[in-house]
């Protein structure tokens, strides 16, 4: 089973960055090691990408999938090469993929 969805446009996630755009709990409760971290809200508002996702191909994640797939689309309507990871957070960990904490310990997903 593929966790990644299609981006609007395809996409190519060649040297992609992990954008996790939970709100803050969710992202201190437990997120993928080495993902950047920018709330759907703050991105919805107009704000910037972090400088580490940048001139990059972005995946983004959520808790389910469902707002990462917003997301997406917004990023590509700002000419950014995005996709989702449908099931999010959920499936990653269900995926025995890492999760971490704020702290770097063992994270659970909120």
């Amino acid at each position: 089973m593929s966790l990644f969805g299609r981006s609007p446009r395809g996409g190519n996630t060649g040297t992609a960055v992990l954008l996790d755009i939970r709100e803050p709990h969710e992202w201190q409760a437990g997120h993928a090691p080495g993902a950047v971290h920018l709330p759907l809200s703050a991105l919805a508002g107009g704000d910037g990408l972090p400088a580490a996702a940048r001139s990059r191909p972005v995946v983004v994640i959520c808790r389910s999938g469902n707002r990462s797939r917003r997301a997406a689309e917004l990023l590509w309507d700002r000419g950014v090469e995005a996709v989702d990871v449908i099931g999010g957070m959920r499936d990653w960990a269900g995926a025995g993929l890492p999760v971490v904490d704020a702290r770097g310990g063992h994270g659970t997903v909120a």
